[in-house]
């Protein structure tokens, strides 16, 4: 059985233990390193799509730990004006591993 969760306006298919990373801001009441995820579609032999979740399913999940995640380059230029500005951003991410789907 695997679930498509939503996370920081991504969607992620999940299956029990799985790991991933996802962004820390999502991620906002933890309570003993464990989350609960919002389930917008089961799979398996009788898959169920949510309207925009489905009825009664979480993904239980257990925080693992923090990063940060690869650093990106933002660069701003207006031709002829002279205009120029470089900045860097570098998404804290959170590592959780995948406890269990409940119906």
């Amino acid at each position: 059985m695997y679930a498509v969760i939503r996370a920081g306006g991504k969607q992620y298919r999940v299956s029990e233990g799985d790991t991933l990373s996802v962004e820390r801001d999502v991620l906002g009441s933890e309570k003993d390193g464990k989350v609960e995820l919002d389930v917008m579609m089961l799979g398996g032999d009788e898959p169920k799509v949510g309207s925009p979740l489905v009825d009664g399913a979480t993904v239980k999940a257990k925080i693992l730990g923090e990063e940060r995640g690869k650093k990106i380059i933002v660069f701003r230029r207006k031709r002829r004006k002279q205009y120029k500005r470089k900045t860097g951003h570098r998404q804290n991410l959170v590592n959780i591993r995948i406890e269990k789907i409940s119906v």
